[in-house]
C-alpha cells in the first residue's frame, strides 16, 4: 500500500495579499472553488492509497479539518508541527506513522502547493516507479522543463528511456543562462519535490546520513497526543530540531535516489503571474477571478474578493483586491511582492498574518468592521457545534441571527433565537452558542468597549477548545 504524505505548512508570501500567514495559497480556493491542498487530496484519493498523513502548521489546523470535510474525506493522521522545520522531518516522521501500520509501506510525499492538470500522467508515473521504490530505492519526480526556468532547481538526469534513471547531481536554482544551457541540453528536470520511497529506505537513510536528527525526531514522535482529530507534538522537543530541506539532509548524501522524468503539465503557483498564466483568459489575455471587468486592457489578472475591480486600458498589470487590502503590480514585478510583505512585517502590520475570516471548530468568524470601542464581525455556526461557556472583562456583545435557529445561554439562561432576532451579553456575563438545527446558524456579532482583543476571554467549560 502506497500512503501519501501530505504536506500542508507553506506560508505563500508572493501571493499576498491574498495569501497570509493565518491562510496561506494552499487553501486559496482559486479553482473552480477548490484549493490546491483539496486538489493535492483528490489526487491520491484512489484505490491504490491508503488514507493520507497530512503534516501542517498548527496555525492551520482548523482548515485542514475544514477542507477535508468538505471534500467528504478523511485523514488517516493529521499531525501538526508547533513550528517549520523544512521537509527533512516531515520525511521521516511519515515513514515512522506508515511503518507502525504497515511494514512494507510505500511513501508518497507530496507538497499540498502545486497544481497538476495531467494527473493521469502522474499517477502512471508513481505506479511506474512503485518498483524501484520497492527495491530500495529513494524516487524523486522530475518534471520536464517546458521554459528556461531560474526559480527552480534542477536535477540532472542519466540519459536514456527508461520511466526511473539514476540522478547524476542537484543543481541549485540557475542564472537565466544557466537554465537556458539546462533547456538545450536536455538531461535536466526541474525539482519538484515529491518522492516515492519505502518507509524502512528513509528510516536507514536517516540512521546513515543524519543519526543525531534521527534520534530527535524519533524522540518527537514518542510525545505525540490527540487533540480532537489532531496530533500534536511537545513544541519544545520539536522546536530543538534542525530546520532543513530533505534534499540537503538525504538527496545530495545518498547513493540510491533516482528519478523519475515526467511531464504532467505541474506547475508551482508561488506568484500571481503563474496563478494568471495557468487561469482561463478572455481574447485579450485576460483573467479575471470574482467581480471583475476588462476594458481596453490586454493580459491582466484581476481578482475580486468582495465587491467589483475593473481594469481599464492597462496591459500585463494584475490588482488584486481583498477586503482590507489591495494589490496593484506589473507581472513582471509578480516576485517583489515578497518583499513589500517583508516590509508590512517589518512594520507589525497584521494584514500579512491575519485573514478577515478566521477558521474554528464550529465554524467561522469573518472581520466586517472595526474601530475605536467596536468591531463587527459574521459568524457561521455549524449545525450541532457548541462555543465554550466564556465571559469578557472589557466588551458585551449584541447578537443578530441572519439564519438559522440559534440556542443561546446568557448567565445560566437558555432560549432560542430565529431569523432577525436579537440578544445583549452584558460585560463580565458567561455566555454560550449553540446550533441545535439541521443548517448552518449566520449571525452578526457587533462588541463594544475598551479592549476588544480575542485574550479578553474567560473560559468556563471548553467544550470546543477554542473561543
Amino acid at each position: 500500500m502506497i500512503f501519501p504524505c501530505i504536506l500542508s505548512g507553506g506560508v505563500g508570501s508572493r501571493l499576498w495579499p491574498l495569501s497570509r500567514t493565518d491562510r496561506p495559497k494552499q487553501f486559496l480556493p482559486l479553482f473552480g472553488g477548490e484549493s490546491l491542498f483539496q486538489k493535492t487530496c483528490k489526487r491520491v484519493n484512489h484505490p491504490d492509497f491508503a488514507a493520507p498523513i497530512v503534516i501542517g502548521s498548527n496555525a492551520h489546523r482548523f482548515l485542514i479539518g475544514e477542507q477535508l470535510s468538505e471534500l467528504g474525506l478523511e485523514a488517516q493522521s493529521i499531525l501538526l508541527e508547533p513550528v517549520g522545520r523544512n521537509t527533512a522531518p516531515p520525511a521521516l516522521m511519515a515513514a515512522l506513522i506508515a511503518a507502525e501500520t504497515d511494514p512494507n509501506a510505500l511513501i508518497l510525499l507530496l507538497p499540498s502547493d502545486h497544481l497538476i492538470r495531467k494527473e493521469d500522467v502522474f499517477l502512471k508515473a508513481v505506479q511506474q516507479a512503485e518498483e524501484a521504490a520497492r527495491a530500495g530505492k529513494i524516487v524523486t519526480f522530475g518534471i520536464q522543463p517546458s521554459e528556461a526556468n531560474t526559480g527552480y532547481g534542477y536535477i540532472k538526469v542519466a540519459s536514456g528511456s527508461e520511466p526511473v534513471r539514476p540522478v547524476e547531481a542537484f543543481v541549485e536554482k540557475p542564472d537565466q543562462e544557466r537554465a537556458e544551457a539546462f533547456l538545450k541540453d536536455g538531461g535536466y528536470v526541474w525539482n519538484a519535490g515529491i518522492f516515492l520511497y519505502a518507509a524502512t529506505t528513509m528510516i536507514d537513510a536517516f540512521k546513515q546520513h543524519q543519526p543525531d536528527l534521527y534520534k530527535q525526531i524519533v524522540d518527537v514522535m514518542k510525545t505525540r497526543h490527540g487533540d480532537l482529530d489532531f496530533t500534536r507534538l511537545d513544541q519544545e522537543t520539536f522546536e530543538a530540531l534542525d530546520n532543513i530541506s530533505i534534499d540537503y539532509a538525504i538527496m545530495e548524501k545518498a547513493s540510491n535516489v533516482v528519478c523519475a522524468p515526467v511531464a504532467p503539465e505541474w506547475d508551482d503557483l508561488g506568484s500571481w503571474s503563474a496563478i494568471w498564466t495557468v487561469l482561463d483568459k478572455d481574447a485579450q489575455g485576460n483573467s479575471g477571478l470574482g467581480d471583475a471587468r476588462f476594458l481596453d486592457s490586454e493580459n491582466c489578472l484581476a481578482y475580486a474578493e468582495r465587491g467589483l475591480v475593473s481594469v481599464i486600458g492597462l496591459e500585463d498589470v494584475m490588482v488584486i483586491a481583498t477586503t482590507d487590502s489591495v494589490l496593484v503590480a506589473h507581472k513582471d514585478k509578480a516576485q517583489d511582492v515578497k518583499t513589500v510583505v517583508e516590509q508590512l512585517k517589518a512594520e507589525g502590520r497584521h494584514e500579512v498574518d491575519r485573514h478577515p475570516r478566521s477558521y474554528r471548530p464550529w465554524g467561522y468568524t469573518e472581520r466586517i468592521n472595526a474601530g475605536e470601542r467596536f468591531s463587527v464581525q459574521s459568524m457561521m455556526i455549524k449545525p450541532s457545534k457548541r462555543l465554550s461557556l466564556q465571559s469578557h472583562l472589557h466588551r458585551a456583545e449584541h447578537w443578530v441571527v441572519v439564519s438559522g435557529t440559534l440556542e443561546i445561554t446568557i448567565n445560566g439562561e437558555t432560549r432560542l433565537l430565529s431569523e432577525n432576532q436579537s440578544a445583549y451579553v452584558p460585560l463580565g456575563a458567561q455566555h454560550t452558542l449553540h446550533n441545535p438545527g439541521k443548517i448552518p446558524v449566520r449571525m452578526i456579532e457587533v462588541q463594544s468597549g475598551t479592549y476588544l482583543q480575542e485574550d479578553d476571554i474567560r473560559r468556563h467549560s471548553d467544550t470546543s477548545q477554542t473561543p
